[in-house]
């Protein structure tokens, strides 16, 4: 009878254990992948269509004066968003890579784009600026909660291309890194250095 007793609580203790383990951990996560491909915002396609001035052909036993068609005039180019800093992203506790850039587009707001982006998902992943310098190796993974930081968000997929704004009143001289932070676990995935 004890040893049923036993099985039993173990059991129980087993079931509690995973029953809070699971949520926290949510191992799960390593194993799956969200793709994103946001464009960047205020890049205008460039249109392919021309305009001919060549003559249509007329056919028929009268000849008629040659009618020619006229260009349109080309538009002003569109403003394109300008490059304020870039950086390329490091591996930290999880295999990262792919490049950062600080953009400001032409209607005066900001965004952090990230691009080519390659790393695992995990629970509470967020977009961090940064004052913390980016060190490689296990001596990086926690340094970017020990400063000045600014949450841009939670990471939106773990693979592609994605847009992150970033608020009027930052600063970006206070920054000097972008990371893709675990807040769950305060530990970086992958960190990118801002110049």
């Amino acid at each position: 009878m004890r040893k049923r007793t036993a099985g039993i609580a173990a059991a129980a203790v087993a079931v509690v254990v995973a029953a809070v383990a699971l949520p926290l951990f949510q191992p799960w996560r390593l194993v799956t992948d969200k793709v994103v491909d946001e464009a960047l915002p205020g890049a205008v396609p460039i249109s392919t269509t021309s305009s001919s001035t060549t003559p249509p052909t007329i056919s028929g036993g009268t000849e008629q004066p040659a009618r020619t068609t006229t260009a349109a005039p080309t538009p002003a180019p569109t403003p394109q968003p300008k490059v304020l800093l870039t950086g390329k992203l490091i591996t930290h506790e999880h295999r990262t890579s792919g490049t950062v850039a600080v953009l400001a587009l032409p209607d005066g707001s900001r965004i952090l784009r990230i691009e080519n982006l390659d790393t695992s998902d995990g629970p509470d992943l967020k977009v961090w600026l940064s004052d913390a310098q980016v060190t490689p190796g296990r001596a990086g993974w926690h340094v970017f909660d020990d400063g000045k930081y600014r949450n841009l968000g939670s990471l939106k997929g773990n693979h592609g291309n994605q847009n992150y704004p970033i608020p009027h009143e930052v600063t970006l001289d206070s920054f000097r890194s972008v990371a893709i932070w675990c807040d769950r676990f305060n530990v970086s995935f992958g960190a990118a250095t801002l110049a």
